[in-house]
């Protein structure tokens, strides 16, 4: 049975995802924060998965938390194929780059690129011996060419480091069966992060050149892709999922 740790994994984008590896047949080490509610409410709702799922708590900006993550994934389940950073902080005040705190800044950094790193150095080492693993990040539209972000310099900046980070593991770690790529969402916002496609059909979307809102399904069933033993061949790629909308431009008026 393949194993996948996921980070945020019971709320939001994570959730959706979390959903999907449970109906493929996986068991599941879902990092959360703070929110046993939601803890509770998808013990509720994968009563049938309960055999495959570990939640654990921590704070993706501790490096303490996330080697206990990925300890206790291997030793509820014995090993580790995929591991899939969903979890990242934002802030979403609109501030100059120059009117960020030290803390807001550090937050952005730990959050979203020092995290990532902390984990690979423990999983990577994991796949290496089993021949075998799977890594998703997260980023935005364009982050491969790292763009200017109009007040969302802190994020953005972690982001374009994270997706180098992830080309290069997918260079190194290739002759051990790795691949590493990431996933950048458009703007998928409120209750569609946890929606599916069918629903979001039924809800148009002028905004969006496909008429749609994406949804936590449409990153799902990406992911399920790339997990995908003959998916090998895509390693080292970012991969926009935004129905063709021009996200990072959005706000900039």
């Amino acid at each position: 049975m393949r194993h996948a740790i996921i980070t945020a994994g019971t709320k939001g984008l994570g959730k959706k995802t979390s959903e999907m590896l449970l109906k493929e047949g996986y068991s599941v080490t879902i990092q959360y924060r703070s929110d046993e509610k939601a803890v509770e409410a998808c013990r509720n709702e994968w009563a049938d998965y309960t055999d495959r799922i570990s939640f654990v708590q921590g704070d993706v900006q501790n490096p303490e938390d996330l080697h206990r993550l990925a300890d206790a994934a291997v030793e509820s389940f014995g090993r580790i194929d995929a591991l899939i950073l969903n979890a990242g902080p934002y802030i979403f005040e609109r501030k100059a780059a120059a009117d960020y705190s030290d803390q807001e800044w550090h937050e952005m950094i730990n959050g979203n690129l020092n995290a990532a790193f902390y984990m690979l150095k423990k999983v990577i080492p994991i796949m290496r011996e089993q021949r075998f693993g799977r890594v998703i990040t997260y980023g935005f539209q364009g982050v491969d060419h790292s763009p200017a972000w109009l007040y969302r310099a802190a994020f953005a900046a972690a982001k374009s480091g994270l997706a180098s980070l992830t080309k290069s593991v997918a260079v190194e770690e290739a002759p051990y069966g790795i691949t590493a790529n990431m996933v950048c969402p458009g703007e998928i916002l409120g209750e569609m992060k946890e929606s599916s496609i069918a629903h979001s059909r039924t809800v148009p979307d002028e905004k969006t050149p496909v008429g749609r809102s994406g949804t936590g399904e449409d990153i799902a069933r990406t992911i399920r892709f790339l997990l995908d033993e003959n998916a090998d061949m895509l390693t080292g790629s970012v991969i926009e999922v935004t129905g063709g909308m021009d996200v990072l431009h959005k706000h900039r008026s």
